[in-house]
């Protein structure tokens, strides 16, 4: 019996069950925390800045040497369960040299709140980088945020947010560009697969946090990119969300890049010279 599309349960869960596509997952994650203890032994850094009350509301600042310098926030994944912040250091080790300020943030997560309140939690840790960066060498009008999976969910839905209501000191569009890489934009498929044992969504939930279902406020560049060896219900996530905010008035880009996984991906982003590297500095104009 068909749950979703052309899919049967087994089949819908296996789309989104990435270790089970790339068996040496593990790997990645060790190769990550190398990299990332390496990028806090030789960067400066200030850890574990609380932008919120709770525990896990915590970000890493990477400040470049020069002030006013374009800023770079990234927010990792995890399907909204899972992974923290120190595993990603290693995003700031391409830009620093660029007198880039890479901040790398880490949220609460699922069972013990809702994707809701995580959205929030991301939103307030944006807003605590407008009014905080000039400490950090950053400049509060260059802001450029990044995510990867679930946190390309987020980075999405900060576009549907207009940061001036929520707050009258914010500018609208406070993001003058974004990147989501390999992200999930339509939780409907989400809430039928397997990963809602965790995350408790019911479909009014899900509907009104899929992006594409949702007008982008912000309307900064975008780029959309997702690896060619990721499951057909990933790389149709990208494609719907592409489709869906192409005429919205977002300058959309949908990079879909070959020979690369739903891990390896993420480790292209901070290496100088790959189609996604070079995508994030023509988004964020540095050399």
């Amino acid at each position: 019996m068909h749950v979703y599309k052309q899919y049967n349960q087994d089949e819908l869960d296996k789309q989104f069950n990435n270790r089970l596509h790339v068996p040496d997952y593990a790997d990645y994650f060790r190769r990550w925390e190398l990299l990332s203890a390496e990028a806090v032994r030789k960067l400066p850094v200030t850890k574990d800045v609380q932008y919120g009350a709770l525990p896990r509301e915590r970000l890493d600042v990477f400040p470049s040497p020069l002030p006013h310098s374009k800023t770079l926030v990234f927010v990792h994944g995890g399907y909204w369960q899972m992974l923290n912040k120190c595993m990603f250091s290693f995003i700031a080790n391409s830009f620093h040299s660029s007198g880039v300020t890479t901040v790398v943030l880490t949220y609460p997560l699922c069972p013990e709140v809702s994707i809701d309140r995580i959205i929030s939690s991301v939103t307030n840790a944006v807003s605590w980088v407008y009014k905080n960066i000039a400490a950090f060498n950053g400049d509060p009008n260059q802001i450029h945020i990044a995510g990867h999976s679930a946190g390309g969910h987020l980075a999405a839905m900060l576009m549907t947010k207009n940061f001036t209501l929520l707050n009258p000191q914010l500018p609208a569009d406070l993001l003058k560009g974004t990147c989501v890489i390999s992200g999930l934009f339509d939780l409907v498929p989400v809430r039928l697969s397997y990963l809602n044992k965790g995350l408790h969504m019911d479909e009014e939930t899900a509907l009104r946090n899929s992006p594409v279902l949702l007008h982008p406020l912000n309307t900064c560049p975008l780029i959309i990119a997702v690896g060619g060896e990721e499951t057909a219900a990933f790389n149709d996530q990208s494609k719907g969300l592409f489709e869906a905010w192409k005429d919205q008035g977002v300058d959309v880009q949908l990079l879909q890049l070959p020979q690369l996984n739903h891990f390896s991906i993420i480790e292209t982003m901070s290496h100088p010279g790959t189609n996604l590297n070079k995508a994030i500095r023509q988004l964020m104009k540095i050399e």
